[in-house]
């Protein structure tokens, strides 16, 4: 999703959209963190934390909060959390967002979330829909006061994040800053279902949407299933994550834009074939990164890295729907580099979209090494007819690999359901890895290729497929 809103029509959309006083956001009280600034400076609420009083989630978070395991609550319209407090979720909690309120929860610039839940007992954001689907409820948008390449009024390197947030309270809606270390909290063992709601057409919010969010922040195992748009987007930032699971999306598994450059390891996405992005010009891919909307070359440069990635494509399950596209478009002056990875099933494997985007593949900016390529009617693509992108990828120093079907991996299941990505004996995943590129100093080592060893199965228990 691409759509950045800005507040020029601000008082029009928030009278449209809100449908309930709980939803109306105060603006700053004096002596308060101006929410508006290029770069503020985090506050830490230092009191203790106090139990939510009831069971719904409906105001903004202005202190120490904490939901308590064994409890399940209600997240009703857009919940900010901010003037330096933390909003804590105990492990086994269950929060059930509102589809009539847009229930979402926004971690400001000012705010911090701890939600630490454990393999047997992970915290749940689902929908309080009694048939859930996709798009139920908003979503869990966190930002922080990283570097973006991003523009807001005149300013470079703030961003207002998508999905209506700072349109609904101005300020508490901004990203960016220059603290590359920000810290903006602990997701661990957190599963995400059903979530996208859209704000207002062509405008949804993600499933787990970071701003500018800081090195700081831990994020490691981490599900969005039955996204209403993509599953996990980042609008430039720091933060490094692992063990990520996209399961059954509807736009995007991975999207990065305006500077990400922080690092991923070991993630997991299987696509159904039947749900894809229907809207008008829409594409659903695995990977989707842009520079910025425009390509431009603003700094800082989306440069994410991802590692150990298995990205299995529709045609796992089925014959894919049109708006099926690519395992990885990286486009629009992306220098998104993928190491040790695997894309199967997808109408085109991977997707250098672009001169900007070709050029940084020649010098090694981007970058695609170690990786497989299996069951894809294309495997490599160019955007444009100077590029031989299939010769880039075949390039023997790079050490990528083509296979002609889905069955080479021996992945156990990929059926929907009883879904389990582990590679069995004989795999070519088994081995192949390597991780002697600079990009790759401080990933964990491993000798296999993609996110399953076929002995540590940590994407089991806490999951649901």
């Amino acid at each position: 999703m691409k759509k950045i809103l800005f507040p020029v029509m601000m008082a029009a959309v928030f009278a449209a959209c809100s449908k309930n006083d709980d939803n109306n956001t105060p603006p700053p009280t004096p002596g308060t963190t101006d929410m508006t600034a290029a770069n503020i400076s985090r506050t830490t609420d230092n009191s203790e934390f106090k139990e939510l009083a009831g069971d719904t989630l409906k105001a903004n978070i202005t202190s120490n909060t904490v939901l308590k395991a064994g409890k399940t609550y209600i997240l009703k319209n857009f919940v900010f959390v901010l003037n330096g407090a933390t909003l804590k979720i105990e492990a086994g909690v269950t929060i059930k967002g509102m589809k009539t309120d847009k229930g979402t929860i926004i971690i400001t610039r000012n705010g911090k979330i701890d939600a630490q839940g454990t393999a047997d007992k992970p915290i749940v954001f689902t929908s309080n829909q009694d048939a859930p689907n996709r798009g139920d409820w908003g979503g869990i948008i966190i930002l922080g006061n990283a570097p973006t390449n991003g523009l807001y009024n005149a300013t470079r390197g703030l961003m207002a994040i998508e999905g209506g947030v700072n349109t609904t309270a101005t300020g508490y809606g901004l990203h960016g800053g220059n603290k590359a270390e920000d810290n903006s909290g602990t997701l661990k063992y957190v599963r995400i279902e059903y979530a996208g709601i859209a704000f207002e057409q062509n405008n949804e919010i993600n499933g787990l949407t970071f701003g500018s969010v800081g090195s700081g922040t831990t994020v490691d195992y981490v599900e969005v299933a039955y996204s209403g748009d993509d599953s996990f987007e980042w609008f430039g930032g720091t933060v490094n994550c692992n063990h990520l699971i996209s399961y059954r999306a509807t736009d995007d598994d991975f999207d990065t834009d305006n500077g990400f450059s922080g690092r991923v390891q070991f993630g997991i996405a299987l696509r159904d074939h039947n749900v894809a992005d229907f809207a008008s010009g829409g594409a659903s891919n695995g990977f989707e990164s842009d520079n910025d909307a425009d390509g431009s070359s603003n700094a800082p440069f989306t440069s994410a890295v991802f590692s150990n990635m298995t990205i299995i494509g529709p045609a796992a399950n089925g014959t894919p729907v049109a708006p099926f596209k690519r395992g990885a478009h990286i486009r629009k002056n992306s220098r998104l580099s993928v190491f040790n990875s695997v894309f199967t099933a997808w109408p085109v494997g991977i997707f250098v979209d672009g001169v900007a985007s070709e050029a940084n593949a020649t010098s090694n900016a981007l970058e695609a090494k170690n990786n497989i390529l299996a069951d894809c009617v294309t495997p490599v693509a160019a955007g444009t007819k100077d590029f031989d992108a299939p010769k880039w990828f075949s390039t023997a120093a790079f050490s990528n690999k083509i296979t002609v079907t889905l069955l080479d991996l021996k992945l156990t299941n990929v059926a929907y359901g009883t879904f389990d990505p582990t590679p069995a004996a004989g795999s070519a995943l088994l081995s192949g890895a390597d991780f002697s590129n600079a990009k790759l100093a401080n990933f964990s080592k491993t000798t296999y290729v993609g996110a399953a060893s076929g002995t540590d199965t940590w994407y089991k228990g806490w999951t649901k497929f």
